[in-house]
């Protein structure tokens, strides 16, 4: 399956809010879910963010995060309630580039859209979209689409 021309459909109030919250944890790794549904041809649409509590140890939230498993049923749960999915995630990478780390590619899942954030010094810098291949091999990147 080809990802890269797929988009990533995200109103820009929910995009601001995940920027917002990157500036605040900076400088550590801030976290959260894209909750939505999959539209035609595999393109997805955010509905709604759900920010999450970065537990990784505190010496290493600047260059890593970790969302517990309870949450993630916690909000899957939240999710199916209304009638949606976790769709993605979302994380920011504070005064490092928008794009996957090695460590990224080998802790994400294959289907699910991450979202990344580059806060350079507690100011945005840019947001990518990225699909982690089926063979778990590399991140295509996938158009992010901003609705008002």
């Amino acid at each position: 399956m080809v990802y890269t021309k797929m988009a990533l459909t995200i109103k820009k109030l929910d995009l601001d809010a995940i920027t917002r919250q990157g500036i605040e944890a900076f400088p550590n790794e801030c976290c959260g879910f894209l909750i939505g549904e999959e539209t035609e041809k595999g393109n997805r649409s955010v509905i709604q963010i759900v920010p999450a509590t970065n537990n990784r140890e505190e010496e290493a939230q600047h260059r890593r995060f970790l969302i517990t498993p309870e949450n993630v049923m916690k909000t899957e749960k939240y999710a199916r309630e209304k009638s949606l999915d976790i769709i993605g995630f979302y994380h920011s990478h504070p005064n490092a580039p928008a794009r996957p780390s090695d460590y990224d590619t080998e802790h994400a899942w294959p289907w699910y859209s991450y979202v990344i954030t580059s806060i350079m010094n507690r100011e945005i810098n840019e947001t990518t979209s990225w699909i982690l291949q089926d063979d778990r091999s590399k991140f295509n990147e996938k158009e992010i689409s901003v609705e008002e």
